[in-house]
């Protein structure tokens, strides 16, 4: 007797590496970003649990 096998029903997750957008608009933008950026790595130099970044995507995990 032959036994048909479920069909794999688990969606393919998709991560896009970018949103097609300028991270700034202009040059102002641009000066303030890494501005801040750059203070916050200053700021929270000492703490192993922080990461600054600029312009990342970032997804929550699937399921939680």
């Amino acid at each position: 007797m032959l036994q048909q096998l479920p069909a794999d029903t688990t969606p393919e997750v998709i991560y896009p590496d970018s949103d097609g957008q300028p991270m700034s608009d202009n040059t102002k933008q641009f000066r303030w970003i890494v501005t801040i950026k750059e203070n916050l790595e200053i700021l929270f130099a000492n703490d192993p649990n922080v990461f600054i970044a600029g312009d990342l995507l970032w997804y929550p995990v699937q399921g939680s």
